[in-house]
């Protein structure tokens, strides 16, 4: 039996991620005009890609990046 693949949204958080960004202000106006979503919900969206096994499997780079950039701001409170 085989996974559900990851949604169109999710492979799209997962590019922008992988991108870099040019200055302060410049992701979040990419995720409003690129994704079509508030930064509040693309942060959600994304905390909870990290602990989809499909999007490890998927881009295990980016998201044991941002698992560790995570713990560490976990680790900080």
């Amino acid at each position: 039996m085989t996974a559900d693949p990851l949604s169109d949204q999710a492979y799209a958080v997962l590019a922008m991620e992988r991108r870099s960004w040019s200055g302060p202000g410049a992701k979040e106006r990419a995720i409003r005009e690129e994704l079509d979503m508030s930064p509040v919900r693309y942060y959600q969206l994304l905390n909870a890609l990290l602990d989809d096994r499909r999007a490890l499997a998927e881009d295990p780079v980016t998201v044991n990046r941002l698992r560790r950039v995570r713990d560490a701001r976990r680790g900080r409170r």
